[in-house]
């Protein structure tokens, strides 16, 4: 019997020991990575209550609802190019930093509002813009962070990783919310995510990255723009990403903005059920975390991410045909499983070719100008659902979502420019494409000169 025991702790100590060249042993990613998993596990108490609060407290209508997800798509469009440009003349760690620190105050003012009296559809629109808008900037300020801590032939590792932390969260974090919600309400469960947001902002600012670099030419910010989307323009990887995983967006926001309200009203769901439902996306994610990069080595980082659109179209056609019943609850969770798997599929490879591909000064404009395309069909998206939901009923949106999925992945899957990548590219010379611009100044966080 000893010696069993002893087998068992021994295999659970091998279980439980990173390996020696594991990232997470590496100080400086491990602090990174334990402040998104902390961002992440408030951020699941703004994803519930954020849409809570429109559906539950202020009765919105899908159309409204649209509206609520697109005003938070708008700053990427109005913003995210010039946003790219200013990134590459700074220090993106300040700005990661700041990032965190100002979405504390937006969140936290949700309930100061409600519990002033003031909380209106239009306050909830504003503060959608505010977290859109510091999205776009601090958003890409932290994938570049990610980029400056780990190699860069590590990056589909490290996104994989990076989205086991949001797991961790996606799993206790619905459960954990569903539960605040009830008990204080929507809005003041907000006040929770703002106080996540500060401490992961204090553990950044223990991070240590370097980031200066020496100008040789004095900034010009039409120049610098032309340079990084004619970068972007050029690379045939680059354009048929952001073609497909725009379209994707498309669909997922379709979806996003009726399927809060499909559970309340559809399948009658109370808010802590529904808090308890989404827990199955987090499993989702921890799978897909899990067994990601895994499953890019073997297929290749393209045909993965075609494999995470088609298993998301799965989850939203399943959704649009659940009856509405306890069958159709379990439905409710299954597809968010099958949207999550899916999704960390597609950003832990997309994000890792369009980085691999990219030489490091041109970083920022890169990353902003893919988000700014891919983000494009979002609100369209978003506003097509809510039509959809409020004149031809919820499960139409939801159809409508999975079948244009489905559609996306056939064509991808038939694009050789994304099937064929079997391995992360190489960056290509910066010199070839911005010459001098290739060496910016360091500034200090926030100064836009």
């Amino acid at each position: 019997m000893t010696s069993w025991l002893a087998r068992i702790r021994s295999a659970v100590a091998r279980t439980m020991t990173l390996p020696v060249d594991d990232l997470l042993r590496q100080a400086t990613y491990r602090r990174l990575w334990t402040s998104i998993l902390i961002s992440s596990f408030g951020g699941q108490v703004t994803m519930l209550a954020l849409p809570l609060t429109a559906a539950v407290l202020l009765h919105a209508t899908p159309t409204q609802m649209g509206l609520l997800t697109a005003m938070e798509i708008v700053p990427f469009v109005l913003f995210s190019l010039p946003a790219g440009v200013w990134l590459d003349r700074v220090r993106k760690l300040p700005v990661y930093i700041v990032g965190e620190s100002s979405l504390a105050v937006v969140v936290a003012s949700v309930p100061f509002a409600w519990w002033m009296g003031w909380l209106t559809m239009g306050w909830l629109y504003i503060v959608g813009f505010v977290i859109g808008t510091v999205y776009t900037v601090a958003g890409a300020a932290a994938q570049i962070v990610l980029t400056r801590v780990v190699a860069r032939e590590r990056l589909v590792e490290a996104h994989a990783k990076n989205a086991l932390a949001v797991s961790g969260a996606e799993v206790a974090g619905p459960g954990v919310a569903g539960a605040l919600i009830k008990v204080a309400g929507a809005p003041l469960a907000l006040l929770v995510d703002a106080v996540l947001l500060i401490v992961s902002a204090a553990i950044l600012r223990g991070v240590r990255i370097h980031e200066e670099r020496a100008q040789a030419s004095p900034p010009h910010f039409w120049r610098d723009l032309r340079a990084g989307v004619r970068f972007v323009a050029s690379q045939r990887l680059l354009v048929s990403l952001a073609v497909t995983v725009g379209f994707w967006q498309m669909c997922y926001h379709a979806a996003l903005v009726v399927q809060i309200l499909f559970a309340t009203r559809t399948l009658g769901l109370s808010e802590q059920a529904v808090g308890l439902s989404y827990m199955g996306m987090g499993l989702g994610t921890i799978i897909a975390s899990v067994l990601g990069n895994r499953i890019s080595r073997r297929m290749g980082p393209g045909p993965s991410l075609v494999a995470g659109i088609a298993i998301c179209a799965a989850g939203w056609l399943l959704l649009a045909v659940a009856p509405a019943n306890a069958v159709g609850v379990a439905a409710f969770a299954v597809m968010l499983l099958l949207f999550s798997a899916g999704a960390v599929l597609i950003f832990i490879n997309f994000l890792a070719m369009r980085q691999a591909v990219t030489p490091e000064p041109l970083l920022g404009r890169m990353t902003s100008t893919m988000r700014w395309l891919i983000l494009i069909p979002a609100g369209p998206g978003a506003l097509a659902g809510g039509w959809l939901g409020e004149h031809m009923g919820l499960r139409a949106a939801l159809a409508f979502a999975g079948g244009m999925a489905v559609l996306v992945a056939a064509i991808a899957w038939r694009h050789p420019v994304i099937r064929q990548v079997k391995v992360l590219p190489k960056a290509e010379n910066a010199e070839d494409w911005i010459g001098g611009e290739a060496q910016v100044r360091p500034v200090a966080a926030m100064d836009p000169s």
